[in-house]
């Protein structure tokens, strides 16, 4: 198959609305997963919603399911450098001409349904909507033994909540989308409760289980609350389960997880930050809880077999040493605070050039509040995307933060990061650092510039 098919179907897609032009229905999904055969059922599922930390942590639970010798299919969101990364079967991206093929397939279907939309004045199919329903056709082609589907916004009116979920995670919940899902931490938490709803009848998946990371308490009492509404248990961190322990390991850390069932302890994470041990304890135990039977204790040795093959691209990745170039994609205050804490933490630099690019519609002095104190120098872009915030706004809004002789522009990302690259040169300190962040947008194209072109 040539690339030109792949470029025709995604030029498909993006004539649809685009992500942040969300439609708050779940009906319009329902409708085209049914008419493809409920191909929603094809498969029991894991669910994962929050603000932070959602794609780690399907990565990590899609890992150690694999290791037990199931198959996964795994929907996730943003992709980086193609779109056929959110869709991935054996912990890769799906085949090209399968994307393609299954797409093909489905079209007639969605027109039908888009027609149905149009007749009744409403918006035909967005294209995240789209997504979801082409993922569970490329699941239920293949087929898989297990869906692990990330959210895309929310969770309630999400198009992923058209599947009912056997295990429902939710990672760190933290101000974000507040166009869409409201203003303070109960509000979110609420709306990403409805993942606990069943929309299928009758549900292949009666009884839930949620499993809750560590959250504000704001949060944790509205997640307790909507679960004890429907007579979900919980599994929550700190509560249930727990990260024991950590310690720094060479590309990594080694952890120890008291999990349902057992200790599981020393599993090699390959990934940094404190945040990512509390994900992989959090996917640990909906491991368990998806696999659990009775008091049985998963395989330590097969729990750490899948952890030790982790990625996650984007999430604090070292892309280059000497000097190293760190690629964050933290786009919302919560994130950056724990960027700042895992460069403090893993890195250690002595001098330190963050290139920061964001978009317009987040939360820019929140960011710079959590990072100011981890850069000696900033060096102020932005990615290619229509979306992106000026970059005179956004180095005027960083100089309110640090002196304004360490506030430095480009006039794109390549530029940026060769700027970056001279700073740390001639600093007088012995480890340099180049920390890429504010945006996956400007992780991905610094991943491209830099020779990372895969994101598996």
């Amino acid at each position: 198959m040539s690339a030109d098919e792949l470029t025709r179907v995604y030029a498909t897609l993006l004539t649809r609305a685009g992500e942040t032009q969300v439609e708050v229905r779940l009906d319009a999904t329902k409708r085209a997963v049914e008419l493809l055969g409920d191909i929603h059922r094809a498969a029991p599922v894991i669910t994962v919603t929050g603000t932070n930390g959602k794609t780690s942590t399907a990565r990590m639970i899609d890992a150690i399911l694999t290791a037990h010798d199931l198959r996964v299919g795994r929907f996730t969101s943003p992709h980086l450098h193609s779109v056929t990364e959110r869709v991935s079967v054996d912990g890769h991206p799906v085949a090209d001409e399968d994307f393609v093929r299954i797409f093909d397939e489905i079209a007639p279907y969605l027109d039908i349904v888009d027609a149905e939309l149009a007749e009744a004045g409403r918006a035909t199919l967005t294209y995240f909507e789209v997504l979801t329903i082409l993922a569970f056709a490329i699941f239920a082609d293949a087929p898989v033994d297990v869906v692990v589907a990330e959210v895309g916004m929310g969770g309630e009116w999400d198009s992923t909540n058209v599947a009912d979920a056997e295990v429902c995670v939710f990672t760190r919940v933290g101000m974000d989308h507040q166009a869409f899902l409201g203003d303070t931490l109960a509000e979110i938490a609420r709306t990403k409760a409805g993942i606990l709803d069943r929309t299928v009848d009758p549900s292949p998946a009666p009884e839930p289980t949620a499993v809750i990371a560590l959250q504000e308490d704001e949060a944790l009492t509205v997640l307790d609350a909507e679960a004890a509404e429907r007579s979900v248990p919980t599994l929550v961190e700190d509560r249930n389960f727990r990260l024991l322990e950590r310690q720094r390991a060479v590309d990594g850390q080694l952890i120890t997880v008291q999990g349902l069932r057992d200790v599981y302890s020393d599993l090699f994470l390959p990934l940094h930050g404190e945040h990512q041990a509390h994900n992989a304890a959090v996917a640990l135990v909906a491991a368990e809880t998806f696999l659990g039977d009775e008091d049985k204790p998963l395989d330590r040795d097969t729990v750490a077999e899948g952890l030790s093959h982790v990625t996650s691209p984007g999430r604090a990745e070292l892309v280059r040493t000497g000097p190293a170039v760190l690629v964050d994609g933290a786009h919302n205050p919560d994130a950056a605070a724990v960027l700042a804490e895992t460069i403090a933490e893993a890195f250690d630099f002595d001098y330190t050039v963050i290139v920061l690019g964001m978009l317009a519609d987040k939360d820019v002095h929140g960011v710079l509040e959590a990072l100011h104190r981890s850069a000696d120098a900033f060096v102020v872009t932005a990615p290619v995307s229509d979306r992106a915030l000026d970059i005179d706004t956004l180095a005027e809004a960083a100089r309110e933060w640090v002196d304004e002789d360490a506030v430095l522009t480009a006039p794109d990302l390549n530029a940026a990061l060769m700027k970056a690259l001279d700073l740390v040169a001639a600093a007088d300190a012995e480890r340099t650092g180049v920390v890429v962040t504010g945006s996956l947008y400007t992780v991905a194209e610094a991943r491209l510039l830099l020779g990372r072109e895969e994101a598996e």
